[in-house]
């Protein structure tokens, strides 16, 4: 038994990172410290706490630690975690986001440009990073037609050559040194002009403008029209950078936030060689009762230990707590000096200012949007109820789907709506365990079955029972759904949702009558979201498992159908049991099959009848 007021007295006077669990161990907060004995104290011995961390310490049932060597190492370690675990208390940043960068493979005998998310120490030069991976794209395309610089991943080091060059060389994008016939030093020079580009482009501007006059000139008029095509292409990217100082060649970013009730929103302007090449805006949740520096904080802690890419200097709106530490840990990890600075004054005050009103107005709008999804699914809900004649509205939906695109092996998935909206928390996936085969009947009795027994024997996360329950099937799989709940005592409605020929939602299936819903509806609009999540789930777990080879497919034991054949199949027609029913004509017009290959689907299922 572990006893929290024993192992506080055991706490060493050392830097480290501690992690509150709850009964079930799962960590609930995760926390850095100069001193470990003083800070985890603190949590249980003072009485002023934020009705936050209230909640936290009531839910605290044990704590671990780690020791570290600094206030730096225990930085970096409560990021991690953080980003491992998203603890329940913790300021969290919603982030998915890797920035793409610009890399030419240098170290190559005949380099090539493309995008990466990924800086490596390979010899290669990188530029970036860019906010839009469309800009990147736009880049990537001019340098193309300016240089004709290699895109494809071929190994080229002079001793191997193509038959045939591929489709750039065509379209006057690649010279095509694959085939063996380009001068490597010509090659070269056209790959320093796309650096120096990338690196200055009005010097690289003005050099052409000069050859573009040279050329005229001497009449070479087509010459003259090639760079002035050229001048333009690059005067396209320079005119969607914004000049921010023309004295300043530093890498900067500047920060401001804005905060709601439950959330709070971090506005990036990216600045490099002077320019804003762009914004980004981050979301962070769990904020209640957290202070503006405290946010800011969490932020910087959690972004830049996530970024490849560190600027020279980051310009936020107000000082932050461990602000020396930060600047060390930043420091260290982009191998130089960074500051963390506060603008009090100028230009980049300015900046400043302009990020908080932009991450003000993204805030607006999205809570705007909150309240007006909201509004419209709690009218979907009514015209549900009134649809099928509930006593109330069901605040609570849970669907289920149970998918074989795989074949051999079932998997369930159970999706979760209150008051119109998902509660992706509440998702959860089933392994089929008792069914041998694809049967849907058995297979959702299974998953019905499980959940309800969970749900009343108070199980984590299944202690709160739905309010209406949707199939997604015909008649035969919601009669099995009504079974299960009669069998459990329990008064919940069922409904089976049915698609048309073109697997879109058509309407439901209750106490055995068909109800058409209309399109124009927001009845539909939900039930339609509904249906397709469920089966979105489902599909990804099927992924998951498939990705972990732990089950194999009917199809794979069919001559003739390989692993594109059986993917164009299972993308047509959703299921083995659906491709099962399909005649050798529907077989056939599916992308890549072929009659042959059709008539051996369609034998090995109706090999018995």
């Amino acid at each position: 038994m572990f006893n929290i007021f024993e192992e506080l007295k055991k706490l060493p006077d050392s830097p480290g990172v501690y992690q509150m669990k709850n009964s079930f161990g799962e960590i609930i907060y995760v926390g850095k410290a100069k001193n470990l004995k003083k800070r985890v104290r603190q949590y249980f011995q003072s009485k002023n706490h934020t009705p936050k961390i209230q909640a936290m310490v009531k839910n605290i049932s044990e704590f671990e630690y780690i020791i570290t060597d600094n206030e730096v190492e225990a930085l970096i370690l409560e990021a991690n975690f953080i980003k491992k675990y998203r603890p329940k208390y913790n300021t969290l940043l919603r982030d998915d986001k890797q920035y793409p960068y610009i890399k030419i493979s240098v170290q190559e005998k005949y380099p090539r440009i493309y995008k990466v998310r990924e800086v490596k120490k390979d010899g290669a030069k990188y530029f970036g990073p860019y906010p839009s991976a469309y800009a990147v794209n736009d880049i990537i395309d001019i340098i193309g037609n300016l240089y004709k610089i290699r895109k494809c991943s071929l190994k080229l080091d002079g001793t191997k050559k193509c038959q045939r060059p591929c489709m750039y060389y065509y379209i006057n994008r690649c010279t095509a040194p694959c085939m063996g016939n380009v001068d490597e030093d010509k090659y070269r020079a056209e790959v320093d002009k796309a650096i120096g580009f990338l690196t200055g482009g009005e010097d690289l501007i003005k050099s052409l403008r000069e050859q573009m006059i040279k050329a005229s000139e001497n009449m070479d008029y087509e010459e003259a029209a090639k760079y002035r095509d050229q001048i333009k292409a690059l005067e396209v990217i320079s005119e969607k950078q914004k000049v921010v100082s023309a004295n300043s060649y530093i890498d900067q970013d500047v920060i401001g936030s804005a905060l709601g009730i439950d959330e709070a929103c971090i506005q990036i302007f990216f600045i490099r060689n002077g320019k804003i090449i762009g914004s980004e805006h981050y979301l962070l949740t769990n904020i209640e009762n957290e202070s503006r520096e405290k946010i800011i904080s969490s932020f910087l802690t959690q972004f830049y230990t996530g970024t490849v890419y560190i600027p020279k200097e980051i310009y936020i709106e107000t000082a932050v707590e461990d602000m020396e530490v930060l600047e060390k840990l930043l420091s260290e990890k982009r191998g130089n000096k960074v500051s963390l600075k506060v603008p009090v004054k100028g230009e980049k005050s300015m900046l400043v200012k302009m990020t908080k009103k932009n991450a003000l107005e993204i805030l607006e709008k999205g809570s705007q949007r909150i309240r007006r999804n909201l509004e419209e699914s709690m009218k979907a809900l009514e015209e549900l109820k009134n649809l099928l004649e509930l006593e109330e509205e069901p605040k609570r939906i849970e669907a289920y789907d149970i998918s074989n695109i795989q074949g051999v092996q079932s998997v369930g998935s159970m999706v979760v709506f209150e008051k119109g909206l998902p509660n992706k928390s509440n998702y959860r996936r089933f392994r089929i365990k008792t069914v041998t085969g694809p049967d849907d009947y058995k297979s959702m009795e299974e998953v019905l079955e499980r959940r309800i027994n969970r749900g009343l024997g108070e199980s984590k996360g299944f202690n709160k029972m739905p309010d209406l329950i949707l199939i997604d099937g015909g008649k035969g799989q919601t009669n099995i759904a009504e079974e299960v709940v009669r069998n459990f005592g329990l008064n919940i409605p069922v409904c089976g949702m049915i698609k048309d020929d073109k697997h879109t939602t058509r309407g439901l299936i209750f106490r055995n009558r068909e109800i058409e819903l209309n399109k124009r509806d927001l009845v539909y609009k939900l039930i339609y979201r509904i249906q397709e999540e469920a089966h979105r789930f489902a599909i990804n777990y099927h992924r998951n498992l498939r990705d972990k080879t732990l089950f194999k497919s009917e199809l794979d034991n069919i001559e003739n159908i390989g692993e594109k054949r059986k993917i164009n199949l299972l993308k047509e027609f959703g299921s083995v049991e659906n491709i099962k029913t399909k005649s050798i004509e529907e077989l056939s017009a599916v992308p890549g099959m072929n009659r042959r290959a059709a008539e051996s689907v369609y034998e090995f299922f109706n090999k018995e009848k």
